[in-house]
């Protein structure tokens, strides 16, 4: 059965000056009440982020598809958007739960009815845990967690000893690499910590888990070469530690961020195969919006990698022109505050008199650099008071900007449909 969120709350909320790119009429409205005037995109303040509502549905469509093809179920991270809204969509799309990267996004999603998450982490504060363990007094709650060290490991079981949990913690044994990110570098280190998970009055050994992207960046041979023998790694682990598992609860095999999960599938396929118990689990959560950078070149649901249906770029930024200095150019009104940087800067596709207006293509165009508050255009035939659409790239930067998305209906339909509200 699908969970609903509490998600009636958001539409109660009232917006106000405090809410960047928010039309002035909105303000002491609620975000139902403003909605329901039929808001169009024109009507907001640059610079901005909109969404679009058709790609993002096609995207969360085809992602569910790709995944339940393959026999894998689909946890995506919830802290690319941190907006419990757009984990709606994945949930109503089949997705049996939401994995988040820290214990204050946990703490945010149970307050939205959340019941079912993963922690991509370890969890080791004693506050942390304290409030853990009256959220599991909570039968309806499935959580799981990870560690990566028999360090790890004691300081749970430390403090949850001291604090008193009503059931054991779900843990996974985290895998990594040398040269990746967290998780034990050998997978004899990984059995030694499985072992203790798996004798622990407090803990319960919940599976294997990891992140293959941080072992590669590109497409390239050696990148793959090196996510193929890590998942293979992986796959080696949970069958050594086979013996380990209990019979009271879930196991997990898990991996897959937005650039591999392809490998993933491969990797996992003979094990899906042979292994009903086990739930092989993909992480990704930036296909949902998809970009115009990153992800666009690495995604194996993009480009002459996919075989089929391709995810779409579903946020756009807008931003307008405010200075000419030299004739090469222009300075646009949106920077690092506003706008993604880290994996690659943004992509001029157009510009148009204002919002809303017919955009023509800026070919050649660039983004050479960007500031706090504007960003450098260069190569392009543009006026004070022009707007120009960007691509972006990498989502999870670009949401934490914004407390606020509009989601306007389609690239061709400038109809606000929704507020995304986020929570960073």
């Amino acid at each position: 059965m699908t969970q609903q969120l509490l998600l009636d709350r958001l539409g109660a909320e009232r917006l106000s000056a405090r809410d960047k790119g928010i039309p002035e009429r909105a303000f002491g409205l609620t975000v139902d009440a403003f909605l329901a005037t039929g808001p169009r995109l024109t009507e907001f303040w640059t610079p901005l982020i909109a969404l679009d509502d058709a790609a993002m549905r096609d995207n969360v469509t085809l992602m569910a598809d790709w995944s339940a093809e393959r026999g894998l179920e689909l946890m995506p991270h919830g802290k690319t958007t941190m907006a419990p809204a757009l984990w709606q969509r994945q949930l109503d799309a089949g997705c049996p739960g939401i994995t988040l990267a820290n214990m204050d996004q946990v703490r945010v999603a149970r307050t939205f009815g959340l019941g079912d998450i993963m922690l991509a982490n370890a969890v080791i504060d004693p506050r942390s845990l304290r409030y853990l363990a009256a959220e599991l007094a909570d039968p309806d709650l499935s959580f799981v967690s990870w560690a990566d060290s028999l360090e790890t490991v004691e300081r749970m079981q430390g403090a949850l000893r001291e604090i008193g949990v009503p059931r054991r913690v779900d843990v996974c044994v985290e895998l990594g690499a040398p040269g990746g990110r967290t998780g034990a570098r050998t997978v004899e280190e990984a059995i030694e910590i499985a072992r203790v998970i798996s004798a622990s009055d407090v803990l319960r050994l919940a599976g294997v888990a990891g992140y293959e992207g941080s072992l590669g960046h590109d497409r390239s041979p050696a990148a793959l070469a090196a996510v193929r023998a890590y998942l293979e790694s992986q796959i080696g682990l949970h069958e050594a530690i086979g013996d380990l598992y209990d019979d009271e609860g879930d196991v997990f095999v898990t991996a897959g961020g937005s650039a591999y999960f392809d490998l993933v599938a491969e990797a996992y396929a003979p094990a899906i195969a042979r292994d009903a118990r086990t739930r092989f689990t993909l992480r990704s959560g930036a296909y949902i919006v998809h970009d115009d950078g990153f992800y666009r070149g690495i995604s194996p649901l993009d480009g002459d990698r996919s075989d089929g249906a391709r995810l779409r770029s579903a946020m756009h930024g807008w931003t307008r022109v405010v200075s000419r200095p030299e004739p090469a150019l222009a300075l646009l009104d949106g920077g690092k505050r506003d706008l993604p940087f880290d994996e690659g800067l943004p992509e001029p596709q157009g510009v148009a008199a204002d919002l809303g207006a017919p955009l023509a293509p800026l070919l050649g165009a660039t983004i050479s650099a960007m500031n706090d508050q504007h960003s450098f255009l260069r190569g392009a035939e543009v006026h004070v008071g022009d707007v120009v659409r960007l691509g972006l790239s990498h989502p999870c930067t670009a949401f934490d900007k914004w407390h606020y998305l509009p989601v306007v209906t389609s690239a061709d339909d400038d109809r606000v449909v929704e507020l995304v509200r986020t929570f960073f």
